[in-house]
């Protein structure tokens, strides 16, 4: 199974016809290329550090390898070696996995989160092909394999990508973390592992019309929706989930998961409500540019490719007039590794 990553393609959904080659919103730093590099230029240190400015300055794995993956789609070399860098020198512990969140010059939290090894995983990998650099090979493969023992676990349809180390035993996992086409692309026991996630993806939607935030494995092996495994929030579609549709829409010869994506558009377009609203008392009152950028995803996979448009349009207003770590790292992933078009 193969991604088809083309980090211009969205310019044929987001141009209107007739319009030449501008880019959407009147050529004002719109599409593709923009998206990725604004994400870059604004929230990523000259040292490697991707910094969530809107949420306290600190840094965490996930944000990191969000950057490799947006470097390494738009051919980023010098960029992508410095954030890899600076990821394996802050992050990266002894058995290849990223501690989770880094602050005040140190490591805060050394506990890995699964999605950012794995987004880590295949950016390195992708990396060694675009850029001639199979050391990246070796070190996305160092990776996985860690992965597969510390962030594994059996069930009885067989093994699932739980949250990290810590979920092994209760089984929780987050669906948006779930990504069969990248996982499929790092080839061995992660192809089986990518199919086990379809199912599992399936299970949810045939339950629910969209993924909760949370998750734990039932003892018969299906998955069912959990509240926050801090304690927190109930089982919702929420900040979490909002990943899922990107993550299903991305892989153009994946039609199991491309039909996952497209089945959570037709409840987000019958009520725009249920997706998140903006962080921390955004002065919009609708829904945020990351939970945008999602359902848009959602809409392409389902071939509404003018839904798709407005809902991209509109996330990327709402990111020039106020930018947002989250936001702008999803429209730069929905830019950079997701072809509507297909």
């Amino acid at each position: 199974m193969r991604r088809v990553l083309a980090p211009l393609v969205l310019i044929a959904l987001l141009v209107p016809a007739g319009c030449g080659g501008d880019e959407p919103g009147g050529g004002d730093g719109g599409g593709p290329p923009a998206a990725a590099e604004r994400f870059l230029d604004e929230f990523v240190d000259a040292d490697g550090r991707v910094v969530r400015h809107d949420q306290g300055g600190d840094t965490v794995s996930e944000g990191q390898a969000y950057a490799m993956l947006v470097a390494a789609e738009i051919g980023d070399r010098e960029r992508f070696d410095r954030i890899w860098s600076w990821t394996a020198r802050e992050l990266q512990g002894r058995d290849g996995l990223l501690a989770w969140q880094w602050r005040d010059g140190r490591v805060a939290d050394r506990e890995p989160a699964a999605d950012a090894d794995l987004d880590a995983a295949v950016a390195l990998r992708r990396a060694a092909d675009r850029f001639d650099r199979p050391a990246y090979a070796r070190e996305a493969r160092r990776i996985a394999r860690a992965a597969l023992r510390r962030e594994t676990a059996r069930t009885r349809a067989g093994s699932l990508l739980v949250a990290g180390p810590w979920a092994r035993e209760r089984r929780v996992v987050n669906p948006s973390y779930l990504d069969p086409g990248a996982f499929a692309e790092l080839g061995g026991r992660w192809t089986q592992i990518a199919e086990g996630a379809r199912e599992a993806i399936g299970e949810l939607l045939e339950r629910q019309e969209l993924p909760p935030d949370w998750a734990e494995v039932k003892q018969d092996g299906t998955l069912g929706e959990a509240a926050a495994p801090n304690g927190g929030a109930p089982p919702q579609f929420g900040w979490e989930a909002v990943r899922l549709p990107l993550r299903l829409a991305a892989a153009c010869d994946d039609d199991a998961s491309r039909e996952l994506a497209a089945r959570m558009w037709e409840p987000l377009r019958r009520d725009p409500g249920r997706l998140p609203r903006g962080l921390d008392g955004a002065p919009w009152g609708g829904p945020a540019a990351a939970g945008m950028a999602g359902a848009a995803a959602a809409a392409a996979a389902a071939g509404d490719d003018d839904a798709a448009r407005e809902l991209l349009a509109e996330a990327e207003q709402r990111e020039r007039e106020q930018p947002t770590y989250f936001g702008s790292a999803l429209l730069a992933l929905a830019h950079t590794a997701w072809d509507p078009a297909c």
